[in-house]
């Protein structure tokens, strides 16, 4: 474990020395060493770790892009380059046309940091179905802070539901498997990954009558702007939960959309324009619900209507350590 240690205390010290050509050198010498039964992967994803977040754009971008890097890293590298690095620094100016998947990830991430990249023909469209600029209906995603010996993942601001819980009647279940799916895949890091579970219903009713139906013996909501349930379905789908693996806030941002569009039975018409989206996910109607009982650990309860359908949707998630 010493050894270990030192390589460690070596990356810090490479990092004071800004010396990014020799954290490479340190990388490749732990990864080469796999070869001879020395476990050095942790030394090797941690100086990954460090490139991404504080080396100029060029060392940045050339690990973001390398295949297989930052696996054990406290985040996804493309969140975490982002994160420090405007897209200039990131992409360069080495040609008109696409840098690859990884750093168009980091575009993206780049997007939800304020970035408009319509016109920036450096950003692949083939990589993420999504518009490289915010719209005005989705308000502000929680974004992740990295720093050299550890991070911080944001929630959205806690909805306090108050009231009393009361009982409700569990609604109609009807049959609607792309929208439950979508639901249910917004925690798919934390029910594959770790200790968490994931639950949705569909029902011919309202809110109340969609959260009994998962078995809420009393119920109490809240209502949410659309643009507080586009947070807190992203903050979801971006995080690995208690254990699993983070798949940054771009990845979040799509889970958020692909729910809206599966609520609206539109996936096949998928991708849709960005106004079409936030039109549909201001006439549902989004809701925060508890049972009247303490909340630990990482969770996420909504609620959906759709009045003029006369359908609802509830989501039960949570994860603990």
């Amino acid at each position: 474990m010493s050894e270990l240690d030192d390589l460690i205390r070596e990356v810090d010290g490479l990092c004071a020395q800004r010396d990014w050509d020799g954290l490479v050198a340190l990388r490749d010498r732990c990864r080469a060493a796999l070869a001879r039964g020395k476990q050095f992967w942790p030394a090797a994803s941690f100086a990954e770790y460090r490139l991404a977040l504080e080396a100029p754009g060029p060392w940045a971008a050339a690990v973001v892009a390398e295949a297989g890097t930052g696996r054990f890293a406290l985040g996804p590298l493309t969140e975490v380059a982002a994160s420090t690095h405007p897209w200039d620094d990131l992409a360069g100016d080495d040609g008109p046309g696409p840098t690859g998947p990884q750093l168009t990830l980091a575009a993206h991430e780049r997007v939800l940091r304020g970035e408009d990249l319509r016109r920036d023909r450096r950003v692949d469209p083939n990589v993420l179905d999504l518009p490289t600029v915010l719209s005005g209906w989705e308000g502000a995603y929680p974004l992740a802070v990295y720093k050299p010996h550890g991070a911080e993942f944001p929630t959205p601001p806690v909805p306090h539901v108050g009231g009393l819980a009361a009982r409700a009647t569990p609604a109609l279940v009807v049959d609607d498997d792309e929208a439950v799916r979508a639901l249910v895949d917004l925690a798919g890091a934390w029910t594959t990954e770790s200790n968490g579970r994931a639950e949705a219903v569909a029902v011919l009713g309202d809110a109340e009558g969609a959260v009994a139906a998962l078995g809420a013996p009393r119920v109490r909501v809240l209502p949410l702007g659309a643009d507080e349930a586009m947070a807190w379905m992203a903050w979801t789908a971006a995080s690995g939960g208690a254990h699993g693996r983070r798949r940054g806030m771009a990845a979040g941002r799509f889970g958020a959309w692909w729910t809206v569009v599966a609520l609206a039975g539109l996936t096949d018409e998928w991708p849709l324009p960005p106004a079409e989206v936030g039109e549909v996910a201001s006439e549902l109607q989004w809701y925060a619900w508890d049972a009247g009982e303490p909340e630990t650990g990482w969770g996420l309860r909504l609620a959906v209507e759709d009045p003029a359908e006369g359908r609802a949707w509830a989501l039960l998630a949570a994860d603990a350590s």
